[in-house]
């Protein structure tokens, strides 16, 4: 009798047989278990602890993970099949409180009690702080939403002004509904259309047959590079100003893909019927404000120093002994707004980076 484990085998049997972390893939997806997870450090900030969590890394293409992707497919379809098909609103009133409910809640207002008092005394408050931890997990666990005390950081407020140069977004009053309109034939009959919708960026040249362009030199690619990084924020600003005008919480289904040019489009299927003339009025008022520095011109070399704000490592560059233009200051723009790399009312020249436009220009610039 021959010992397989130990006899000799050839560079072709080898090279035959399944690779360890293959077969470990397979298992993991015949069970369900995400391929990719993403691997996340997480540290006890009273005890100093660390442990690691495994977050799945929810891909919605099977080829790059068969499980989550069949996850994602299963919650698409149980959405479609309990939400797009419904004829009424659901009911969404909260339930009255029970009697268990309100235990653990006065349970936990005492244990935040006690807690604020040690902590006033400068006493240590590690063991009512898990005691707090255990009663909110007794709160989920009880049927209740949210928590008793939100965690949260305060939100970050931000202007709602609306550039001038920008169509006005049509208004509509508000109605608490999510179903589309009911429309009524002349036999009787009632039915409920809906719409389909593709949106797609503007042509940035002619392309050819494998989707390269046919003339490089003509070819826009800074603003196909600009559409392709903003069109995800776009599309949701978008969804919201057509609710905001519709006047309810319209409801669709959406799939980003790429055309043969890589530019994004999206197919959107809406509950419900929108006028053409409706959709090109909410296009022309949806922009997203975003700056973008112009790299076409050297402005600087290796010769200039660096200036801006003291502390900072955004700092940008000028020539010695030049100063800002009239009316600018030496700041660093936000990274959060960035232009197509003029500022407005200059012309073809842009503010040298370093330098924000005075308190009469004002900022951002283009739209996407």
């Amino acid at each position: 009798m021959t010992d397989t484990t130990t006899a000799k085998t050839t560079r072709a049997q080898r090279m035959a047989m399944p690779l360890a972390r293959k077969v470990v893939k397979e298992v993991a997806v015949e069970h369900g278990a995400c391929i990719r997870p993403i691997q996340l450090r997480r540290t006890n900030l009273d005890s100093g602890e660390q442990d690691t969590v495994l977050v799945l890394c929810g891909h919605t293409l099977a080829h790059v993970c068969p499980s989550c992707a069949e996850r994602a497919r299963t919650l698409r379809a149980a959405q479609c099949r309990e939400g797009w098909h419904l004829e009424d609103e659901p009911d969404i009133t909260p339930e009255s409180a029970t009697g268990d409910q309100k235990f653990w809640v006065e349970t936990r207002a005492e244990a935040q009690h006690l807690r604020d008092q040690a902590a006033s005394a400068g006493q240590d408050t590690a063991d009512l702080d898990e005691l707090v931890h255990e009663l909110d997990e007794e709160i989920t666990k009880a049927g209740m939403r949210g928590k008793a005390a939100s965690d949260r950081p305060a939100r970050r407020h931000r202007s709602t002004r609306r550039r001038q140069d920008a169509p006005d977004l049509p208004k509509r009053k508000v109605s608490p509904r999510t179903v589309g309109k009911t429309y009524t034939a002349a036999d009787g009959k009632t039915f409920r259309p809906s719409l389909f919708v593709t949106l797609t960026c503007p042509s940035y040249g002619r392309v050819t047959e494998d989707g390269t362009p046919a003339d490089p030199a003509a070819y826009d690619y800074d603003q196909a590079a600009r559409d392709a990084l903003t069109f995800a924020a776009l599309f949701d600003r978008f969804i919201q100003n057509l609710r905001r005008y519709l006047g309810y919480d319209l409801q669709y289904f959406a799939a980003i893909e790429p055309q043969r040019r890589l530019a994004p489009h999206v197919h959107i299927a809406i509950r419900g019927t929108i006028a053409r003339a409706e959709l090109r009025r909410v296009l022309a008022a949806t922009y997203h404000q975003v700056w973008w520095p112009d790299a076409t011109r050297v402005r600087y070399d290796e010769t200039s120093y660096r200036c801006g704000t003291r502390g900072s490592a955004a700092t940008s560059t000028r020539q010695p002994g030049k100063s800002c233009p009239p009316g600018t200051t030496p700041s660093t723009p936000s990274a959060t707004m960035t232009s197509r790399g003029t500022w407005p009312d200059s012309g073809t020249d842009s503010t040298p980076r370093g330098c924000s436009p005075g308190p009469r220009t004002p900022r951002g610039a283009s739209a996407t």
